[in-house]
C-alpha cells in the first residue's frame, strides 16, 4: 500500500489543533505540549520517510520494466536537441 502523506499531513494539523485547544483550556502543561509535538513530528517524518521510500521504489520498478523506452526516448532528445543546435547556428 502506498502511503498517503497528504491524509498523514492533515491528521497532523488536526492533532496540533486539538492539542492546542486543551492547551488554551488548561488540561496540559506547556511541557506536555512540547513533548506531544514532538512526538507528533516524529510520526508525520516517518510518514514522509515512507512515503519517498515507496515512491523511489515505484520509479525504480517502472525505469526496470520500462528502459529501452527511457533510453530511446533520451536517445531522441539528445539527436532532437543536436540538430536544434546545428540549425540555430547555421542561420
Amino acid at each position: 500500500m502506498f502511503p498517503n502523506l497528504l491524509n498523514a499531513t492533515q491528521e497532523y494539523w488536526r492533532k496540533l489543533d486539538a492539542l492546542e485547544a486543551r492547551y488554551q483550556q488548561g488540561e496540559i502543561s506547556l511541557q506536555e505540549v512540547d513533548a506531544e509535538v514532538a512526538r507528533l513530528m516524529r510520526e508525520l517524518g516517518d510518514e514522509r520517510r515512507r512515503s519517498l521510500r515507496s515512491f523511489k521504489n515505484m520509479l525504480q520498478g517502472w525505469f526496470r520494466d520500462q528502459k529501452e523506452f527511457v533510453y530511446g526516448l533520451l536517445l531522441v532528445v539528445v539527436v532532437a536537441y543536436g540538430w536544434a543546435i546545428s540549425t540555430t547556428q547555421l542561420s
